[in-house]
């Protein structure tokens, strides 16, 4: 071992966990821009696809990716500098504007790099200082970016949960999640399974769509993460909350009359919560 490495597990754990923070930081600010390029990304896809099957000419748009252009200010279109995208305190540096014509930056921006930053502090103290935590924080990385692309977007995007059901396969199978490899298998058939009844049952009798595809890939995923033991419990808690919230919003006149919330955030915090507490927690928790 050298010596800088030593001098590293010298220092004790905290000093870890204040690394796996800071690298959390980054995860967040890169999410930033995952959770908002990626619709739009989506949607240029289908554009070009619905001009091509309808023979129409199509212009090459400007290329634009999760690399390409950089972050700009929304309103007046200034190039950020680097010292304009330290996560969380270029935010408090600029007092929450934007250099150029001060227009008002969300706060969501510095608050999803804050989670971010304490989920990975989080499974970092739970995991210890290596691959373990490194993989649950990748987990929670995926599920909170979809959680909110759902919310402002009701798209679970096969780029993010694809991913995520075969990561949590593979992580069943080289034994660095609890879960036997069979169990995540059979959680990801039934998961996926489980939902696609429950939407063609209710499609059949009401003639509605209850929920997209994506949510039948995102419980997919979580089945493959903790095995089919913890479906039962990650679907109650996330039709109870899911339920909760609904109510709320619809008291304070939030929701409209015939439209509904994604269920994929809810489907989320419960798989972050699976996370922590394990599925015989989430069972406790749930009183059953």
């Amino acid at each position: 071992m050298n010596s800088s490495a030593q001098l590293l597990l010298d220092q004790g754990p905290w000093l870890g966990v204040a690394l796996f923070c800071v690298l959390g930081l980054m995860i967040g600010s890169f999410l930033n821009v995952v959770i908002y390029r990626l619709p739009v990304m989506m949607h240029a896809q289908w554009e070009a696809e619905c001009a091509h099957l309808h023979d129409s000419p199509v212009e090459d748009p400007p290329t634009f990716n999760l690399w390409v252009p950089r972050s700009r200010c929304m309103k007046c279109q200034h190039t950020l500098s680097w010292r304009e995208n330290i996560p969380v305190l270029s935010f408090l540096m600029q007092a929450g504007r934007c250099r150029h014509c001060a227009a008002p930056i969300s706060k969501r921006y510095p608050m999803i790099e804050i989670a971010t930053a304490v989920i990975f502090g989080l499974c970092a103290s739970r995991w210890g200082v290596g691959l373990n935590a490194l993989v649950w924080s990748g987990f929670a990385s995926a599920v909170l970016a979809l959680a909110l692309i759902d919310w402002d977007t009701t798209y679970l995007p096969d780029d993010i949960t694809l991913p995520l059901l075969w990561a949590g396969l593979i992580a069943a199978w080289v034994g660095v999640t609890p879960v036997q490899a069979e169990d995540a298998i059979a959680g990801a058939a039934l998961g996926y399974l489980f939902l696609w009844a429950i939407y063609w049952g209710f499609k059949l009798l009401t003639g509605k769509e209850g929920m997209g595809y994506g949510d039948f890939k995102l419980f997919a995923a979580l089945g493959a993460w903790f095995g089919w033991q913890a479906l039962l419990p990650i679907i109650l808690m996330a039709s109870i909350i899911g339920t909760l919230v609904g109510l709320v919003m619809k008291f304070n006149a939030k929701l409209r009359d015939g439209a509904y919330i994604p269920f994929g955030p809810f489907l989320a915090g419960a798989g972050l919560t699976a996370m922590w507490l394990e599925p015989a927690g989430l069972l406790r928790l749930l009183g059953l």
